[in-house]
């Protein structure tokens, strides 16, 4: 029997997958790398019996880098980033999804594709084509054995006929992704790497660990500061404006409206008050009545849903879309990612919509929509790619919680609406003359709801007073007066004004858009304030006042709607991908080059906003090459500064910085620091010299003392050590930490908290046989917890039966530090061995 591999896009929904096309009867076992299950039954494919294997990666399973060397920002010069070469790298190291895949392909004859239906998608296709291509019993690239489902929804009914309809995948669309990946590194990294080693070394008070520049990015950070510029440099102007009140013989005061509007000239403005101040009479010349419409929505697409859930929800573009992706994954809703805003002539509306009708939400209005027939729904935009964003299957809010339920509700009250009646009202305009001048009143009648009963925020609210009066009827006219008003400036932009001039101007896709609003927030660029309205820092402000200083297209959204358009050609196939990518990574380059040689243009607007090196921080240890005090600055990156010797040495971050009891490290003199993140954390001591300049080979950039392999050095791994880790391959090293005595690993971030209340922990000299050394713990006679009241003990911490009961291991609750990553002393000095197998396998069974 011939074997089918199938792969979806993410774990749940080859499950959601499996469980449609067995029809609930396949068989689930766990994938070799814990990540990935694999789902197997049997069925028919091309008229024969085939067994089935569906399994899946998690999103894309490789990413674009550079090769090894052009990594390291210290060594490489930015502008060789536009012409280095570049590479495919696992996305997911930890998961191991090439090797999983490779796994599942051996010795299958046929591989069905269920990638997202997208650009994205289509290129995650060819990268499991690549994973799988020696393997396969025949070529992964032959239309014979490699297929492409199409789908848009995770219904019974869109799947079986998705496997009934396979297709090919698109290989041109998968090369303009290729494309977009390549230009955004390679622009990116280079204009990044550049302006974050600048400017971090020139001022303190800049709290960005990243200075970043994105093609997509800085323009849209660019809408922000032009709003934001817009209202510094508004100058409001004063105008008057000319008020009346009609009263009705009822009584009732109707506020009249000036046809002039407003007159920005006092003088004038009063020339007219004075000209009808003495007439008491309003008459009617004038009665319009015409009834409006207020329009049912179209169908729904990614950029609206977008916009509604921050303007409407509150919700932020980037964790709407989360999400909607997770609704979708579920079966709830069709695909999240389209464009597309009209109903296909095969959709089935009636179908969707009986779905709804036994909600206790909208169930009344279904049924009755039902009952009188739907509406022909507006004629959208059609993109060609998937059908606009439906609910698929009925839901309470019991079943979906808190913001899923948010948006499914939002969702499902759309598709009603496209379906429901227009909004209808009847607008009632009185014209009156008092004296010389013309004035009017509207008011406004609901005469049907239609979609606003379903969409209920955006409902007519209370009918309007509208008076029955004729032509030449009069009022009494009373409270004649002028009112001085000023302009005023606009505000800053939503997130839903920022999307909709990202999707005019054609920054990113529907998938990229929130990806490139949450960057700015992240990167200290705008902050967003209420209404979610997105208020630019100085950080952002400088950055883009500097491109249009230097070279305003950087900043512009020209650049990019254009080499969207190249890549679009690209999908297409009608723009070579080497030509593409080649003309514009040499027109950045050229920029980038210009750019380096005006960035003083940028520095002085960063003078005027921060503080240089010398002046920031505060006084924190002494350096050992001069002797002076250097300057700890806390701002992000955390860093130490010498104004002295004009020397830069970064800390480790995401943690709290301390003199440690003033030591000196014994190879360069620098005072030691002590880095902690708390007292259910990690700390460790280090030498600001020794961080960034590692002294031994086998050390890294980036090494506390926790990992530093100096044979003799009190504060090394080789006298504060006990033994390897049982996690990792590296070191359980004595915590500095007292009196919260602790054993912390120094590569991952297994913590042991040992002796509680002791006065004094120590590492011996001497080693157990276990291959752990022995450890001397001392107590007050009051406080101690060893048998027979001994207040001093060395023993082994893993052979001595009354160390058992006094240690705990559990793992840091704070972000790893860059020092504690690195690779440990194993190999070297006391910790050459490693206790025994079996006496590991006891130790980590007891302690978990």
């Amino acid at each position: 029997m011939k074997t089918a591999l199938m792969v979806a896009e993410k774990p749940s929904l080859a499950q959601n997958l499996a469980n449609i096309l067995s029809n609930g009867k396949c068989n689930t076992n766990k994938g070799s790398n814990s990540a990935c299950a694999v789902h197997e039954w049997t069925g028919t494919f091309k008229n024969e019996p085939v067994k089935f294997k569906m399994t899946s990666v998690c999103g894309h399973v490789m990413s674009l880098d550079f090769t090894g060397k052009y990594n390291n920002w210290d060594k490489v010069d930015p502008v060789e980033l536009f012409i280095c070469p570049t590479e495919k790298k696992e996305a997911m190291p930890r998961l191991r999804i090439p090797a999983f895949l490779a796994q599942e392909a051996r010795g299958c004859d046929y591989l069905i594709l269920w990638l997202d239906c997208d650009k994205e998608g289509e290129n995650i296709c060819f990268e499991v084509m690549s994973c799988v291509q020696n393997y396969m019993k025949g070529d992964v690239y032959s239309p014979a054995v490699t297929f492409r489902a199409r789908f848009s929804a995770i219904t019974d009914k869109d799947i079986k006929t998705a496997m009934m309809n396979l297709v090919r995948p698109n290989e041109s669309e998968s090369r303009s992704v290729d494309a977009r990946q390549e230009l955004d590194l390679r622009i990116g990294c280079a204009f990044t790497r550049f302006q974050t080693k600048y400017f971090q070394g020139r001022y303190g008070d800049l709290d960005a660990s990243l200075i970043s520049y994105g093609p997509c990015q800085t323009p849209t950070l660019g809408f922000c500061v032009q709003r934001h510029d817009d209202i510094q440099t508004f100058k409001p102007e004063t105008y008057w404006v000319l008020r009346v009140t009609a009263s009705t013989s009822e009584g009732r005061e109707l506020p009249l409206e000036w046809k002039r509007v407003r007159s920005f000239e006092k003088d004038i403005a009063n020339m007219f008050l004075v000209g009808i101040k003495e007439f008491k009479e309003a008459t009617v010349v004038n009665i319009q009545a015409k009834e409006k419409i207020k329009s049912r929505p179209t169908a729904l697409n990614t950029v609206e849903l977008m916009r509604v859930a921050s303007a409407g929800l509150g919700m932020g573009p980037h964790h709407a879309m989360q999400i909607a992706e997770r609704l979708y994954t579920q079966g709830y809703i069709s695909y999240p990612r389209t464009e597309t805003t009209s109903y296909g002539e095969n959709f089935d509306l009636i179908g969707s919509l009986r779905q709804q009708q036994n909600s206790n939400k909208w169930g009344s209005e279904v049924r009755a929509l039902l009952a009188n027939g739907i509406n022909k729904p507006k004629k959208g935009h059609d993109a060609g790619d998937h059908p606009p964003i439906t609910p698929m299957k009925p839901a309470s809010e019991s079943e979906l919680e808190g913001d899923m339920w948010r948006i499914y509700d939002y969702i499902t009250r759309h598709f009603i609406a496209t379906l429901s009646r227009d909004c209808r009202y009847l607008s009632t305009t009185l014209t009156f003359s008092v004296g010389s001048e013309t004035f009017y009143y509207t008011g406004n009648t609901l005469v049907d709801a239609g979609y606003t009963e379903i969409m209920h925020w955006q409902a007519f609210g209370k009918d309007e007073f509208v008076p029955v009066l004729k032509v030449d009827e009069v009022l009494r006219a009373h409270d004649h007066r002028l009112v001085e008003c000023q302009t005023s400036p606009p505000d800053y932009l939503t997130e839903s004004e920022v999307i909709t001039l990202m999707e005019k101007h054609g920054i990113g896709t529907d998938a990229s858009i929130p990806v490139h609003i949450n960057n700015i927030c992240q990167r200290n660029y705008v902050s967003v304030g209420s209404g979610r309205r997105l208020v630019p820092t100085s950080l952002g402000v400088v950055l883009v006042h500097g491109y249009q200083k230097i070279d305003p297209e950087l900043v512009l959204p020209t650049m990019r709607s254009a080499v969207e358009e190249q890549l679009n050609l690209i999908a297409i196939g009608r723009a070579d991908f080497h030509a593409v990518l080649t003309h514009t990574t040499e027109i950045f380059r050229r920029k980038f080059q210009y750019f380096v040689r005006s960035i003083e243009a940028m520095d002085q607007l960063f003078e005027v906003s921060f503080s240089s090196l010398k002046t920031s921080g505060k006084a924190l240890s002494r350096c050992g090459k001069c002797r002076r005090y250097m300057r700890y600055i806390q701002a992000k990156p955390a860093r130490l500064h010498c104004s002295h010797c004009d020397d830069t040495y970064t800390l480790p971050q995401h943690g709290t910085v301390r003199i440690y009891r003033e030591l000196k490290c014994p190879l360069d003199d620098f005072e030691l620091l002590s880095w902690s993140t708390g007292s259910k954390g990690k700390s460790f001591p280090l030498c600001p010299y020794c961080y960034n300049h590692p002294p031994f080979r086998d050390m890294k950039k980036g090494f506390g003392c926790n990992s530093c392999t100096h044979p003799t050095c009190p504060y090394g791994v080789n006298s504060t050590g006990v033994s390897g880790c049982v996690e990792c391959d590296g070191v359980l090293v004595l915590d500095p930490s007292a009196p919260k005595w602790k054993l912390a690993c120094n590569r991952c971030d297994v913590i042991i908290n040992v002796f509680e209340d002791a006065s004094r922990v120590s590492v011996c000299e001497a080693a157990c046989a276990c291959g752990a050394q022995l450890v001397c713990v001392e107590y007050r006679a009051e406080r101690t917890k060893l048998p027979a009241a001994l207040t001093e003990m060395t023993a082994c911490l893993y052979c001595e039966p009354a160390f058992s009961a006094l240690v705990e291991k559990h793992r840091a609750v704070a972000p790893r530090s860059g020092g504690s990553r690195g690779r440990s002393a194993r190999g070297r000095g006391k910790h050459r061995n490693k206790q025994p197998k079996d006496k590991m396998a006891q130790l980590a069974a007891y302690f978990v």
